[in-house]
């Protein structure tokens, strides 16, 4: 069964995890890639990451949407 969608209130942190638990960060250039691509989906979303941790199967991001996407 699939996830149900995410309750988001924005200003409130949410803590978003990444679940495939397969590879993805192969080399410092991929860490380096991700981060560049999340700065940018942030700008775009209207997001504050708060802190993050990238494990080489997984991320942690706690983050706070900026405002409401209706």
């Amino acid at each position: 069964m699939a996830r149900l969608p995410r309750f988001i209130l924005p200003g409130q942190p949410q803590h978003v995890r990444g679940n495939n638990r397969t590879e993805i960060f192969c080399a410092e250039a991929d860490y380096r890639f991700y981060l560049n691509k999340l700065r940018l989906a942030c700008e775009k979303h209207g997001c504050d990451i708060h802190t993050y941790v990238l494990m080489t199967n997984h991320v942690h991001l706690l983050l706070t949407l900026r405002k409401s996407r209706a």
